[in-house]
């Protein structure tokens, strides 16, 4: 059979290029600018005793957004999570295409007078994971309850900030900075806060989120 050419054939071949790309399936999802961070914690993250949409995630999202940032907040807290147990969940509370995560991990360590030694080795290697998959960390620390006596306090405290100086993390040095200690702002259980109290959360954490997704949009 004579082999067409010219024109005609241009013509289908165009055609058949077009049809390739329509069906053809896409090699990466399509992004339209939004970061999207997990937070990885425990019952202070889950939102525990408060409405789903008063739990930090949700509030520091809202904050996020209102000051024109685009940011999706996964929330990946587990009441009762110590950092042994957030690191044993850390393969699928982390899902694909996280740009960012926020860990808060370690008061229920401290408040079982787990060794601070565990706590440590836990957090460090949720860190060392995460930067292995190329996901960025922000340490969001924990002080020991001054009860425990000064040696349980001096090795628990240093722990986020040691972290944070070997694996350059921002580090926003203590997570319940403004409630602790404040009954107004405290669940009954005297341990969580209240709605009020993770609006404060929020607003004294924020700069430091602030400088966490700038380094995000920076990579």
């Amino acid at each position: 059979m004579k082999r067409q050419s010219g024109p005609f054939m241009t013509i289908i071949f165009a055609c058949a290029a077009a049809l390739a790309a329509m069906i053809a399936p896409s090699t990466a999802p399509a992004r339209d600018g939004t970061l999207r961070l997990v937070a990885l914690g425990d019952s202070l993250t889950a939102g525990y005793g408060l409405p789903q949409e008063a739990a930090f995630p949700v509030a520091l999202e809202k904050a996020l957004k209102a000051k024109g940032y685009k940011v999706e907040i996964a929330n990946a807290g587990v009441s009762g999570d110590t950092s042994s147990g957030g690191l044993d969940r850390l393969d699928w509370s982390i899902p694909d295409g996280t740009d960012g995560v926020i860990v808060e991990l370690g008061a229920n360590d401290m408040l079982r007078g787990l060794d601070p030694a565990v706590t440590r080795r836990s957090i460090e290697t949720i860190v060392e994971r995460l930067k292995a998959k190329n996901i960025p960390v922000m340490l969001a620390g924990m002080y020991a309850s001054r009860n425990l006596g000064q040696d349980y306090v001096q090795k628990f405290d240093t722990i986020y900030s040691d972290i944070a100086k070997k694996y350059d993390l921002v580090l926003y040095p203590f997570f319940l900075d403004g409630v602790a200690g404040e009954r107004s702002l405290s669940l009954p259980d005297g341990l969580h806060p209240t709605v009020k109290g993770v609006e404060i959360i929020v607003d004294r954490i924020l700069p430091t989120v602030e400088g966490f997704l700038t380094r995000l949009t920076q990579r």
